[in-house]
């Protein structure tokens, strides 16, 4: 196998899946709450795409469990997206345990990927209408 045959996937790009009970639930959430619109359908799915990347919803029998990280935006300025959202009516996770807490829903994270050049991140956590877990990040440099 040479080089190009190992690296395949890594010439493609990464496109999020999210499972969705209700669609149309989702679709009123993602527009209302998030102020994103699909860019395109189909049955049973709704593609949306922010910035270079894109994600999906499709409807889904199944469920996430909603304990982990799906997706995350990265941001400029988080407060100002945070307090945006929640004037939406997002409602924000606090989370305390050993090694995170937040402080009005925005955590400070120790330590980033060298190759991103920041020295850390701040994040904050909500759940969409149907119990995906997304999250919102800052690098701090």
């Amino acid at each position: 196998m040479n080089t190009d045959d190992r690296n395949m996937l890594a010439r493609g790009y990464v496109a999020t899946r999210l499972p969705a009970q209700d669609l149309d639930r989702a679709r009123r959430f993602y527009a209302e709450q998030l102020g994103l619109e699909p860019v395109d359908e189909r049955p049973g799915g709704l593609l949306y795409r922010c910035g270079g990347a894109e994600f999906v919803l499709f409807r889904s029998a199944g469920a996430s469990p909603g304990t982990f990280t799906q997706m995350a935006w990265v941001v400029d300025d988080i407060e100002t997206v945070v307090a945006e959202l929640e004037r939406r009516g997002v409602v924000f996770e606090e989370v305390d345990v050993p090694g995170l807490r937040t402080r009005d829903g925005i955590a400070e994270i120790e330590g980033n990927y060298p190759s991103k050049g920041a020295r850390g991140e701040r994040g904050a956590w909500f759940r969409d209408s149907e119990g995906n877990m997304l999250g919102i990040g800052e690098p701090v440099f």
